[in-house]
């Protein structure tokens, strides 16, 4: 138990470490937050900042999801902290969780982050690799159908969840309770394009929407 939740906190925090807040710092004291949609994430920053911008965003929130699951929840810890087999495959899990809320609520940056798609790509990917093709399939299909990025961010993370749960990967439980409750955090954090898509007033992204030059577009 002790072991489980030093390595929930110590995600928390590495997810807490926002690349476009961190980038925007090194590059003159930018927030994306005051610009664009408000988001500290990777689709803010490129459509606010440019490529090279997001670039960086991108490998910092990735690369902590992946730190998480790969590096810091397998860690062998210490031998004066008891290891229970039991609660020990739960690691993996609580710290892909805890790095994405870390992301979403940043203790570093008032609670104010961005909305965890690029660090569930890392935490995914640290758990195993081969979880990215249905993430991404399900996401550039999602993209050229309908040309909503947020919903296709939404769609990617419950194939997350259906790859795990066909695939019958081990720890089955802990894994697939991973995947079930990061579809729901990754819904959670796109209420507000949930709530614009049923107005009628959410953006569509043009050059991925396949039907974009022969339908209207929502405004």
């Amino acid at each position: 138990m002790i072991e489980l939740l030093f390595k929930g906190v110590l995600s928390y925090l590495l997810g807490s470490v926002i690349g476009g807040l961190v980038v925007g710092r090194l590059k003159g004291g930018v927030d994306i937050r005051q610009s664009g949609s408000g988001n500290a994430g990777g689709t803010n920053a490129l459509r606010t900042q440019g490529p090279a911008f997001a670039f960086w965003v991108m490998l910092i929130d990735i690369g902590k999801g992946w730190l998480a699951t790969a590096v810091l929840a397998p860690w062998v810890m210490p031998a004066p902290v008891m290891i229970d087999p039991l609660w020990h495959r739960w690691c993996i899990p609580v710290s892909g969780l805890a790095v994405m809320i870390g992301h979403v609520y940043p203790l570093w940056h008032g609670f104010r982050g961005g909305k965890g798609v690029a660090t569930m790509l890392g935490a995914a990917a640290g758990i195993a690799s081969w979880l990215l093709l249905p993430m991404l399939l399900a996401w550039i299909i999602t993209a050229v159908l309908t040309g909503f990025v947020g919903l296709s961010s939404m769609v990617a993370a419950a194939a997350l969840a259906v790859a795990i749960e066909l695939s019958g990967a081990r720890p089955h439980v802990p894994l697939l309770s991973f995947g079930i409750l990061t579809a729901l955090l990754i819904v959670y954090t796109h209420r507000g394009n949930i709530a614009r898509m049923r107005a009628g007033i959410e953006p569509r992204a043009r050059k991925l929407w396949l039907f974009g030059t022969r339908r209207t577009h929502l405004t």
